[in-house]
């Protein structure tokens, strides 16, 4: 893909990049790399080396961004990379635990250190522990807050700022309908999930004067081994199918598109928002 040209606005409290109408290319192949290339760009993508997160790493790569995908089991996180680069993708790998303060810490200078700074954070790691509420106890409890809501919030804490500096950045979180609603059993992860969204929205205020966006995107029901619990039982999966307005379950891939809309230029006046990816889920 072509770099487009770039000519810089001024907003009145910050200055971006943007192009101009008559820079916009007149083919419809250039326009819509003009919207949505991720050339030049550096993402780092939690939890991409399998579901929702191995698909938006892969989407966000496709696009022409160097990605870091960074999860804990380095197998899969070797698939995932080989795949990508096969395909002629820039990308690597940082193997480590979200589950505490040292680990994110540690994973976040690893993976500054492959491609540089990254222009992209993509929160898609997460853990799904959830007994009967009455039967959670702290380490369920703390667990859960660390990897869904704590790894969220210090990575953006590390990057946000440089984000800003450079004035460009986008940062998505992967949130959950258990945000919105309780239901099966939402527990702890339920509540990780809607202060996740509470922080986007904080990141948004923080940060979106500099040119750097924070939204979430919300799946339905997605065929995932995060949702194995449900997902082992056809007649769960197909009552959570007929709830749909579509007529199915959510796959991986169906988080490419809008995961590059939101990575891209193109949303730059989109932030603070939670886009639901559900198939109508949340509105049958």
């Amino acid at each position: 893909m072509r770099v487009p040209a770039l000519h810089r606005i001024w907003t009145g409290r910050y200055t971006h990049d943007a192009r101009s109408a008559d820079q916009m290319s007149t083919t419809p192949g250039g326009y819509l790399s003009d919207l949505f290339s991720l050339d030049g760009r550096t993402a780092l993508v939690t939890g991409g080396s399998s579901g929702i997160g191995r698909a938006i790493a892969g989407a966000l790569a496709r696009a022409g961004a160097s990605v870091v995908v960074l999860a804990r089991k380095e197998a899969e996180l070797t698939a995932t990379v080989e795949e990508l680069t096969a395909d002629g993708c820039r990308a690597a790998w940082v193997s480590a635990d979200l589950s505490t303060r040292e680990g994110i810490k540690a994973g976040a200078e690893a993976a500054a250190a492959v491609f540089g700074e990254p222009d992209i954070l993509v929160n898609s790691a997460g853990i799904n522990l959830r007994p009967p509420f009455g039967e959670l106890d702290d380490e369920v409890w703390d667990t859960t807050m660390t990897v869904n809501l704590e790894a969220p919030f210090l990575l953006g804490r590390r990057f946000g700022p440089g984000m800003a500096e450079r004035g460009f950045g986008r940062i998505i979180h992967i949130t959950s309908q258990q945000a919105h609603r309780a239901f099966v059993q939402s527990g702890a992860y339920g509540v990780s999930k809607g202060a996740l969204e509470s922080l986007a929205r904080s990141q948004a205020e923080a940060w979106s004067p500099n040119g750097v966006t924070a939204n979430t995107l919300v799946p339905g029901f997605v065929m995932t081994a995060l949702n194995e619990r449900l997902s082992s039982d056809p007649e769960k999966v197909a009552a959570l199918a007929a709830r749909t307005m579509v007529g199915r379950n959510g796959l991986a891939e169906d988080f490419a598109g809008a995961a590059v809309f939101l990575a891209s230029t193109s949303s730059a006046y989109v932030t603070g928002q939670s886009l639901f990816v559900d198939g109508g889920f949340s509105v049958h």
